[in-house]
């Protein structure tokens, strides 16, 4: 509250000295002396400039400093450290051309400001200059287009064959995620199913889809490959894991997918950070509605053999809800009972 104050004071008397620099060149528009207020209203715009340039610059660099911790978030994949690298030398290199341009576009408008008398430079072309300036920031974002392509192409590469699969929906105003059972397949999906608790529309007509499950929480392993398959169930969203430097579009009608190996367990990063509460999330960087800022799932990292464990633990979709077995195909039925366990009590 005590800075908010000092923030509106500060607002408030650069409102009051600007109503007074009005209000004496009106006097002077009144006076008619038109030549001086001009050559007047010049120097202090071109002053003005300046002290801008070097009040926002300490600003800008003050920030970044301060906040850097917060914004740069530890990396948690395998990929991370290389796109971290490619992500850095694009800010250097363009931080750099930023921060001469804005200092020489400043000064220039003090340096020439209007003075009586003063006569412009006619300088219409330089061959040499226009060569040198158009062919480096060819050559310079040629190399880095092609460096964030080659880190792009590494990213995306096909997922291997022991992957660890895992479907993530996003509908408003949440993430939905369901996980093959034992044998390792998830099933197929039709959106023409999807209802109120069937909200994956699980096609029953796929042997596969029978020991899928779907967790109240999200877990990946740890050291493991783990393959995100996404999609979304009504508009567009986006899957975002900032410490694993994970981002991926959720498109109605396209699913999308992608690969990473996550380095650090949650108690690992609990640990590293001293913050016993740190929870890995994913969240939604598309605006989406109303709820989009709502849309956060836990994401926990265990030890391979903690996420085992878990996995074991699960109960499959048509277990918890054996009434679908009405869904299954009646020469798939037997099947489907022997691969989710449902005893013969429960279907009575």
């Amino acid at each position: 509250m005590f800075n908010l104050a000092i923030g509106l004071g500060v607002v408030l008397l650069l409102a009051i000295l600007f109503l007074i620099f009005r209000i004496s060149s009106l006097i002077g528009v009144a006076k008619g002396n038109t030549d001086k207020l001009e050559t007047s209203s010049n120097k202090i715009n071109g002053a003005m400039f300046l002290v801008f340039l070097v009040g926002t610059g300490f600003l800008f660099f003050w920030y970044s400093f301060k906040e850097f911790e917060n914004y740069n978030l530890p990396v948690a994949s395998e990929h991370g450290s290389e796109y971290e690298f490619l992500f850095w030398t694009t800010m250097a290199v363009t931080g750099v051309v930023f921060v001469l341009t804005q200092i020489l576009l400043f000064y220039f408008s003090w340096k020439y400001q209007y003075k009586e008398n003063s006569k412009a430079l006619f300088y219409p072309e330089n061959n040499k200059l226009e060569v040198v300036w158009t062919f480096v920031p060819a050559v310079v974002l040629a190399i880095l287009v092609f460096t964030g392509w080659r880190v792009w192409t590494d990213i995306t590469a096909p997922a291997p064959e022991n992957t660890n699969n895992i479907e993530i929906m996003g509908y408003q105003f949440a993430w939905g995620v369901r996980y093959p059972g034992l044998d390792g397949e998830l099933g197929n999906s039709d959106y023409r199913v999807i209802e109120a608790t069937n909200s994956f529309g699980i096609d029953f007509n796929d042997k596969a889809s029978y020991d899928d499950f779907i967790p109240r929480e999200m877990h990946i392993p740890k050291g493991e490959p783990v393959t995100f398959n996404i999609r979304a169930r009504d508009v567009l969203h986006s899957v975002f894991a900032p410490h694993f430097r994970l981002k991926m579009d959720a498109v109605p009608g396209m699913p999308t997918s992608f690969t990473f190996t996550a380095t650090k367990s949650t108690e690992e990063m609990r640990e590293e950070l001293n913050d016993p509460e740190f929870n890995y999330e994913i969240a939604c960087t598309e605006v989406c509605g109303r709820g989009h800022y709502s849309m956060k799932l836990t994401l926990i990292v265990d030890e391979p053999e903690d996420y085992r464990a878990w996995y074991a633990e699960q109960e499959s979709f048509l277990k918890r809800n054996p009434e679908y077995l009405t869904k299954v195909p009646s020469d798939l039925k037997e099947l489907a009972i022997l691969k989710t366990g449902i005893d013969n009590k429960e279907l009575d």
